[in-house]
């Protein structure tokens, strides 16, 4: 029997080729490529104002075929897949780094695609220096979003479900968008039971509107890269319903 329809896709998804297609997409997009270089921002600005330990390494995880490199060499870029141009390639749930040996843990769109996140906590807690930030931009969990990932987005988005658990069934096909809310939100007093050294510092809700007009990885955007600094200018005025329509989150989490 020939593959199905859902499982061409579902390989198509989980071939590198495809994460470098992405990487080539926001080069050539540039709206969003400012705001890819607005969310490194998230960890750079942690950086500038002296907010990590002195000492220590910076790693990102779910690099693909991003560019923070290119904002801060010292960054080790990494992914679960071999992709060129990244520093290393491993799980999230064992990593090779001793303990106490990171400054800070990145990632965009990475945690709601761990099959085991608590396993991943677990390797934070553990390589993290105290002072240490995990820092995490993930889809949000609200009117506007749920809307749009449950309906229009290729990825499941359950916030129902009871597990922090997904399927692995490879590392893009495989997730649940809801799993930073469930952690960090539905479920926060059992994140702090589980891993007492992890506490929650932050949870901000952001872009409402920028992405879905950049066309993702998707589409032709909707806008032109000029328009970036009007776009987000309005979106900083809508800014108080952010709880209500905003797609994604930041979330920091500090060693303690």
């Amino acid at each position: 029997m020939g593959l199905t329809l859902k499982e061409k896709k579902q390989l198509a998804l989980d071939d590198p080729a495809t994460t470098i297609h992405h990487g080539q997409i926001i080069q050539s997009k540039p709206f969003l490529k400012k705001l890819y270089i607005e969310w490194y921002g998230f960890l750079l600005n942690k950086l500038k104002n002296n907010q990590l330990p002195k000492e220590g390494d910076i790693v990102e995880l779910g690099s693909g075929g991003g560019f923070l490199k290119e904002l801060y060499p010292k960054v080790i870029t990494s992914d679960v897949m071999e992709l060129p141009g990244n520093d290393l390639t491993f799980s999230a749930e064992a990593m090779p780094f001793e303990e106490e040996s990171l400054r800070a843990i990145f990632m965009i769109d990475v945690l709601h695609h761990i099959p085991n996140c608590e396993a991943f906590f677990t390797e934070a807690q553990r390589t993290l220096k105290k002072g240490g930030y995990i820092i995490l931009s993930e889809p949000a969990n609200t009117i506007w979003s749920r809307f749009f990932y449950q309906n229009f987005h290729h990825e499941p988005f359950k916030p129902e479900s009871k597990s922090w658990k997904i399927p692995s069934t490879g590392p893009l096909s495989g997730a649940n968008g809801a799993i930073p809310w469930i952690v960090f939100e539905r479920d926060i007093d059992l994140f702090h039971q589980k891993f007492p050294q992890l506490q929650l510092q932050l949870v901000q809700y952001h872009t409402p509107l920028r992405y879905l007009l950049s066309g993702g990885m998707s589409y032709k955007s909707l806008v032109p890269g000029w328009a970036f600094g009007a776009v987000t200018a309005f979106e900083k005025l809508i800014s108080p319903l952010n709880p209500y329509i905003a797609m994604f989150q930041l979330i920091e989490v500090k060693k303690i």
